[in-house]
């Protein structure tokens, strides 16, 4: 195995989610939430247990321990996330929405540290946990005189999604049972999309009539469902073998970077100090819970600039 295939799949699953929040900002103009998110994995369950179909002997699960893993895929990682995602990121930029779910490595530590006993927090690291918190509210910037504020609401909504996918990475990392990536990705999604669409019939604001079929509306469904979806999720699983529920979500952090530039380039939106300076608490808090880790990785990244030169 190449020495940089697991740096490179990170970097495309950054590049893969961190455009899908510019894809959902524009989508939202043609889209009421809840279907929006819906009809993105319609499309993408399909391409995806068709390919489980092609490249596995296993398409279906069997066990029931390989359905509670499409059950915890289904209804924290695809339904529960991205009807919080999406509802939320109506009242704030795609930059802004990357940076909140930036805290999910630090809400995945938290869970861990319930479910998976081996992970201890010392003290720097609840400092870590604080900071994490503290960025959120910087990020949110709460009026004591309006506290339901709709960016409050907003941001409360796409933390309750960061913690939903959180949680589901770690429960799915602490199960014994095994599926191939490419069965567990598709009946997740086709599970997560009927979920959302019984929510969204029970919305009376959301309806099917309600959608604007532009080509703009198109390409943005086209581009969540296949690259940020289907491919996305693909390489999240693969990555969530090799690195485990913690590492995996340092994607986290690299995907407002991205989000930022395409909202940038795409959509004009920019950057404004509160959220560089949310953005920046939060890593700090991150840093303090895995500083060891970070710290065992010093000495090969300098070996590394040390070969270059």
């Amino acid at each position: 195995m190449s020495r940089y295939r697991t740096p490179a799949l990170f970097l495309l699953l950054a590049i893969a989610w961190g455009t899908a929040f510019v894809a959902i900002r524009a989508g939202l103009d043609y889209f009421p939430p809840v279907l929006f998110a819906a009809l993105r994995y319609d499309v993408a369950s399909v391409f995806m247990l068709a390919y489980a179909v092609s490249v596995t002997d296993r398409p279906v699960p069997r066990t029931r321990g390989e359905w509670t893993l499409v059950v915890i895929g289904g209804v924290l990682l695809i339904a529960a996330y991205h009807v919080f995602l999406f509802v939320g990121q109506q009242s704030v930029t795609s930059a802004m929405a990357a940076v909140i779910v930036s805290l999910s490595p630090v809400l995945t530590t938290a869970f861990a540290r319930v479910w998976l006993p081996s992970e201890r927090l010392a003290p720097a690291g609840l400092v870590g946990m604080a900071l994490g918190l503290v960025g959120v509210v910087i990020l949110s910037r709460p009026d004591p005189g309006n506290v339901l504020s709709a960016d409050v609401v907003a941001t409360g909504l796409i933390l309750a999604g960061s913690a939903a996918f959180a949680l589901g990475s770690v429960l799915l990392g602490r199960s014994d049972a095994e599926l191939p990536i490419e069965t567990l990705e598709g009946w997740s999604m086709a599970l997560g999309a009927l979920v959302m669409h019984a929510l969204s019939i029970a919305m009376p604001a959301e309806s099917l009539a309600g959608v604007d079929w532009t080509p703009e509306a198109i390409l943005a469904l086209g581009y969540l469902a296949i690259v940020s979806s289907a491919l996305g999720f693909l390489l999240y699983f693969e990555l969530l073998d090799e690195l485990g529920p913690i590492e995996i979500n340092l994607v986290s952090y690299v995907v407002p970077i991205v989000t930022a530039v395409a909202g940038w380039l795409l959509l004009a939106e920019a950057l404004d100090p509160a959220t560089v300076a949310g953005f920046a608490v939060i890593f700090t808090g991150f840093c303090l819970i895995k500083r060891r880790q970070l710290a065992a990785e010093l000495p090969a990244i300098r070996a590394a600039i040390t070969d270059r030169l």
